[in-house]
């Protein structure tokens, strides 16, 4: 049985993302995607790795809660084995989102936290993502895209 960490690739649309992750990085993109993004932040910042080490016993209690309850049930016919770990998936998904939205990412020891750009409260989602006046936010969280497309899933079983 395998824990994956990842995201849904989805398109950044806004070409003023594409042009900052282009001159961050030093890489030409296309067509920048969640999977591009999540590549460099786990390359340079290692959230996912942080994350994991951080919360993955809550994710295993989660997990064997769930085979618990199949077990438990095991003589109900609704019982599905494909989807034994949804349970502990969403609850996973919802923790990542909360590390990233709390500032916690920032707390656990990851190098470079917080972020120039969040401290400088650089944030696409506005109409003037560079204004001096944008409040800081949360390392990681710029367009959002990123957290949002966060998934977890369990293969091999």
């Amino acid at each position: 049985m395998k824990l994956h960490l990842g995201v849904l690739v989805q398109s950044y649309s806004n070409s003023r993302i594409i042009k900052y992750l282009t001159r961050r990085t030093g890489r030409g993109f296309g067509s920048t995607t969640t999977a591009d993004v999540a590549e460099i932040l786990e390359a340079e910042y290692g959230i996912m790795g942080a994350f994991f080490k951080k919360h993955g016993q809550q994710t295993a209690d989660d997990m064997a809660t769930n085979l618990a309850d199949f077990i438990g049930g095991v003589n109900n016919p609704h019982a599905q084995r494909a989807n034994l770990f949804n349970g502990a998936m969403a609850k996973t998904e919802k923790r990542f989102k909360h590390f990233l939205s709390s500032k916690e990412a920032e707390r656990v020891g990851i190098f470079g936290t917080p972020t120039q750009a969040a401290l400088r409260g650089v944030n696409h989602r506005l109409s003037h993502p560079y204004r001096k006046s944008n409040p800081r936010r949360p390392s990681f969280i710029d367009s959002g895209l990123y957290q949002a497309s966060f998934k977890s899933w369990v293969t091999g079983w």
